[in-house]
């Protein structure tokens, strides 16, 4: 088993009220692409309630109209193969549709002890990280990512294409 798992956060700053009925396309499919990432290899855990719903409401670290989505992982390459090899990249590449542009980091991704569940404010303090110093060991992206602590270096090992369809 792993010593470390990959926790990813990534944000979004809605164009619209989750109401409005431009949103309707992005809500409606919420529960398959969730549902996707749950049934996904390598998944670990996401931010849901004990009811089975995405948990918004301790996001107090973020703006009102950002949408927060937090997520572990048992390795980075199965998040990547989740993000942009499923229909998960297909729904994504209409997120200019309802989302701005966001000119800083919106996605961060770190290492996290195997067992072990991120909080919002660590997730805020990774971005802020990240904004502030670019990839590091500490807070980095699928573009420059690291190895997990535990590794015999941990330097820059993976450059992954950046293939994002909402770029």
């Amino acid at each position: 088993m792993p010593s470390y798992h990959l926790a990813q956060l990534n944000i979004a700053k809605m164009k619209f009220s989750l109401e409005d009925p431009v949103m309707t396309d992005f809500i409606n499919n919420l529960d398959r692409i969730n549902q996707l990432a749950d049934t996904a290899p390598g998944f670990v855990w996401r931010l849901i309630t004990d009811a089975g719903v995405i948990d918004q409401s301790n996001t107090k670290f973020f703006e009102d109209d950002t949408l927060v989505n937090m997520s572990v992982w048992s390795d980075i390459e199965s998040l990547h193969n989740y993000v942009y090899r499923t229909s998960h990249a297909k729904i994504m590449s209409r997120r200019k549709e309802w989302f701005e542009h966001l000119r800083e980091a919106y996605t961060v991704l770190w290492w996290i002890p195997a067992g072990t569940i991120p909080t919002i404010l660590e997730a805020r303090q990774k971005l802020d990280l990240l904004r502030a110093n670019g990839p590091t060991p500490d807070a980095f992206t699928f573009k420059k990512s690291f190895a997990p602590p535990d590794a015999q270096h941990n330097d820059c090992f993976a450059e992954f294409e950046d293939l994002c369809p909402a770029s």
